[in-house]
C-alpha cells in the first residue's frame, strides 16, 4: 500500500458494541516500522479508538481507548515473513464470562498469546465493555489522527468486519488436507450485521460486498494497486531480509528496488526455483549517473556474500546493460543487445535442462529459443541448482558501479510495473503456463510465473 489508504465515514448505529469480528489477509512488505492496517478514530478526537498495527519489533498491537479506559495488547509472536500471506482474525466479545475470552487473536487458525504494552500479563477488559464502531472514521492502511502516517507497506485482501458476531477463524480459512497449510475460504458464510463490510475480494474493489447498506470505502490517498498476488497464489517479490550491502530500498509490495548508492548492490526474490521452467520481467524505470551498469538475472550465492556484484560468483548470472554481456564467475561474455531505462528484460529459466535465456522487449537475445529444451539454442548453460550453495536459483537485480542510482520494477506475474498496469493484449497481458499470471510479453511455452501455483505445475 505504500502511501495509500482507504477509509469510510462514520455510519451510525451498530448491531452490537460488545461483539464483533475482523478477519484480514495480509502480506507484509517492509519490516521493523510502525504500520497500521486498521483504525477506527477521528482526526480531532481519540475517543472510541480501536487500532490494529504492526510495531517496530514486528509484533501486532491491539489498542483500545474510549476517553477514560485504555487497553493495549501486544502479541508475543513476531511477523517477519515477507513471502507469505497471514490470516489475522480479531475476535471481540466482552459478553463472555471468562475474561481471557473477551479479546482473542488468531493467526492462520491458531490462537496466539499476548502481553500488555509494558510486557506484563494482560489486564483483561471488564465484562460488557463497549465500543461503538459506527461513531468514527474507519481506515485501512495508515494511522488516521490529525498527524497521519504509519502507512502499511504490503498487501491486504478479503477484509471482513462482522458486526454483532463472534466468529472462529475456521469461518474464514481452513487447513488444506494435502499440505497442512492454512488456506482461504473465499466466500465464507457469515453475517455482517448493520455496520459490517466485506471489501478487497478478488481484486482492489473497495465496494462493500456484505449485502447490507452500511456504505462503501473510498481510496483516500495514493493508488490502490490490483495484484495477482493473493492468499491462494503467493508470488515472488524482492526479499528485504536478503538484501545485499548496501541494501536497496524496496517498495510497492517489494516489487520495486531502488538503489541508494555504493557498489555491488543486489537483491534476490523471496521464492526460489529448483526445477521446472519459470519466467519474469524486469523494467529499468529510472537511472542517474554516467554509466548504465544494471545487472538483471538469477543468483544462487549464499547470503553471506555481501560485497560482490550479481555475476561475481560461478552460480550467479547477470545480464549487463552496458554492452549486453552476461556476467558470471567474475567475467563477462558477449551475449546480446545493451539495454537502458524503459526496456523490459525477460528472464526465462529452464531448470529441467539447466538453461537460461534473456529477452529485450520481447525478443530473446543470442537467437535464443527457450522452447529448445536440452538443445539450448542460444542459451546460457547454468549449474544444476541442487549443486549450488543455496540449492536453488532466485531472480535478482543489482548494479556494478558506485556512480549509478537506479530503479527496477519487477513484474513477477502481478501485471504491474510499479503502479503502471500492463496494457498489452487489450490490457489482459499474457499468462504463464500456470494460468494465473499477467505478463507484458507472452512467456515461452511451458514457462510459469514464480509463484506457489507456478512452482506446483
Amino acid at each position: 500500500m505504500a502511501s495509500t489508504y482507504i477509509s469510510r465515514a462514520a455510519t451510525g448505529s451498530v448491531t452490537s458494541s460488545t461483539t464483533f469480528t475482523f478477519s484480514f489477509w495480509i502480506k507484509r512488505g517492509n519490516l521493523s516500522s510502525t504500520q497500521y492496517f486498521f483504525i477506527h478514530e477521528n482526526a480531532s478526537s481519540h475517543n472510541q479508538k480501536l487500532e490494529l498495527l504492526f510495531q517496530t519489533d514486528n509484533t501486532i498491537r491491539m489498542g483500545w481507548y474510549d476517553g477514560s479506559s485504555e487497553y493495549n495488547y501486544d502479541t508475543e509472536m513476531l511477523f517477519r515473513d515477507t513471502s507469505a500471506w497471514y490470516n489475522f482474525v480479531f475476535r471481540y466479545d466482552t459478553t463472555q464470562s471468562t475474561d481471557s475470552n473477551r479479546v482473542r487473536m488468531y493467526v492462520n487458525g491458531e490462537q496466539i498469546s499476548y502481553l500488555n504494552a509494558n510486557g506484563s500479563s494482560p489486564t483483561y477488559m471488564t465484562q460488557n465493555k463497549a465500543i461503538n464502531l459506527g461513531q468514527k472514521i474507519m481506515a485501512h492502511g495508515r494511522y488516521q489522527s490529525s498527524s497521519p502516517g504509519s502507512y502499511l507497506t504490503g498487501s491486504l485482501s478479503h477484509i471482513h468486519y462482522c458486526d454483532g458476531q463472534s466468529y472462529a477463524p475456521t469461518e474464514f480459512g481452513e487447513t488444506d488436507s494435502t499440505t497442512g497449510e492454512w488456506k482461504i475460504k473465499t466466500s465464507p458464510s457469515v453475517s455482517y450485521g448493520n455496520n459490517g463490510y466485506f471489501i478487497l475480494k478478488d481484486g482492489n474493489s473497495v465496494t462493500n460486498q456484505a449485502g447490507n447498506s452500511s456504505g462503501n470505502f473510498s481510496v483516500s490517498g495514493g493508488t490502490l494497486t490490483n495484484t495477482k498476488d493473493c492468499p491462494s497464489n503467493v508470488f515472488a517479490t524482492f526479499n528485504p531480509l536478503d538484501n545485499y550491502y548496501p541494501a536497496m530500498t524496496l517498495s510497492y509490495g517489494n516489487t520495486r528496488a531502488l538503489t541508494i548508492g555504493g557498489k555491488y548492490t543486489y537483491t534476490p526474490t523471496t521464492l526460489g526455483m529448483t526445477s521446472g521452467k519459470h519466467y519474469a520481467e524486469i523494467k529499468c524505470t529510472a537511472q542517474s549517473g554516467s554509466q548504465n551498469e544494471f545487472l538483471i538475472g538469477i543468483t544462487s550465492t549464499s547470503s553471506g556474500a555481501t560485497t560482490h556484484e550479481l555475476g561475481h560468483f560461478a552460480n550467479d548470472y547477470g545480464y549487463n546493460g552496458v554492452a549486453g554481456n552476461y556476467r558470471t564467475n567474475n567475467g563477462n561474455t558477449s551475449y546480446g543487445a545493451s539495454f537502458t531505462t524503459g526496456d523490459i528484460i525477460g528472464i526465462a529459466v529452464d531448470l529441467d535442462n539447466n538453461k537460461l535465456y534473456f529477452s529485450k522487449n520481447g525478443t530473446f537475445q543470442n537467437s535464443g529459443n527457450p522452447a529448445s529444451g536440452s538443445t539450448g539454442t542460444g542459451a546460457i548453460s547454468i549449474t544444476d541448482p541442487t549443486l549450488t550453495s543455496r540449492g536453488a536459483y532466485f531472480f535478482a537485480v543489482g548494479y556494478y558501479s558506485s556512480s549509478i542510482i537506479g530503479t527496477f520494477d519487477a513484474n513477477f506475474g502481478n501485471g504491474y510495473f510499479g503502479t503502471t498496469a500492463i496494457t498489452t493484449n487489450s490490457g489482459n497481458g499474457y499468462a504463464g503456463a500456470e494460468g494465473a499470471s499477467k505478463f507484458n510479453y507472452q512467456p515461452p511455452s511451458g514457462y510459469s510465473a514464480l509463484s506457489t501455483k507456478g512452482l506446483n505445475q
